[in-house]
């Protein structure tokens, strides 16, 4: 979904597939968040990362930000003058928040570009570029995300994906497409830093087979590996927002009655806050 802009029609659940072997059913999650108010990958990676038969041991403490960059003082947020943020439909939240709030200041969140569409993963990411894939545009063409990256000349890339990837891939597949996501991003962008973002959780009422949020704590655990092995910077904004049971608040969420996974403005500035407090210089 190419949508630049994110509309009040309601969220609808985009595919529903079959695990392979399985028969399980699957989901994605939607193309379009709510306003307010309405290669291989490196075998090392799944090599050093604890397998799926192991996510319970992972998940005994949801709020371990432990190898993640460490809170730092607040900066500007011109700071974020060369970021881009790539990410699904809930990625497209923040981006509506933040173009509401630059009508008013146009430096808001400095000059931090955008590139997200609905249902995206690092698994269709990977994929050849085609009139109905789900890559974001830029410049008004579909583009793959190395290649607007690179268009760009960001020298920051913070990246969040996986809730479109675990029904479909598992934990441990997701965890290897974002590795070689990120490969063929620094391939093309060598002198850009790369920020992984934790994937947030979801409402307790709202949890799948696969997505839930015991295995987004899997997946991100990985992604915190990866993140050690690679070089990139692991930035846990999940770990703000988790409620004591590590289930997403209702405060947070704006869409409690379908998905039970987008934010409300209260979140996305507490997502803001985060980022600005947890950076690398």
């Amino acid at each position: 979904m190419n949508k630049n802009t994110i509309t009040k029609s309601s969220l609808a659940l985009l595919a529903v597939c079959s695990l392979l072997l399985s028969g399980c059913k699957q989901n994605n999650i939607s193309g379009g968040a709510k306003p307010e108010g309405s290669s291989s990958a490196p075998q090392s990676v799944s090599s050093t990362v604890s397998s799926e038969q192991e996510i319970s041991q992972q998940t005994s403490s949801f709020h371990n930000s432990a190898g993640s960059e460490a809170q730092s003082e607040k900066v500007e947020e011109s700071y974020l003058d060369d970021a881009v943020f790539i990410g699904d439909s809930v990625t497209l939240k923040l981006k509506n928040y933040v173009t509401i709030k630059r009508k008013s200041n146009p430096g808001y969140f400095g000059k931090a570009q955008f590139l997200a569409a609905g249902s995206m993963g690092s698994g269709n990411a990977l994929k050849p570029l085609k009139s109905d894939s789900i890559h974001p545009s830029y410049n008004g063409k579909k583009a793959l995300l190395e290649d607007s990256v690179a268009a760009m000349g960001a020298k920051k890339v913070y990246i969040m994906l996986g809730a479109n990837d675990l029904g479909l891939y598992g934990v441990d597949k997701s965890a290897e497409n974002m590795a070689k996501l990120l490969e063929k991003i620094k391939a093309k962008s060598p002198d850009t830093k790369i920020f992984v973002q934790s994937a947030t959780p979801i409402l307790k009422e709202r949890q799948m087979k696969n997505l839930n949020n015991s295995n987004l704590v899997a997946y991100d655990n990985k992604l915190k590996e990866l993140c050690k092995q690679r070089g990139y910077y692991f930035i846990d904004v999940a770990s703000v927002m988790r409620d004591k049971e590590g289930n997403l608040p209702k405060e947070y969420c704006s869409d409690p009655d379908d998905l039970g996974i987008h934010f409300t403005d209260k979140a996305c500035q507490v997502w803001i806050d985060y980022i600005l407090t947890h950076v690398v210089k």
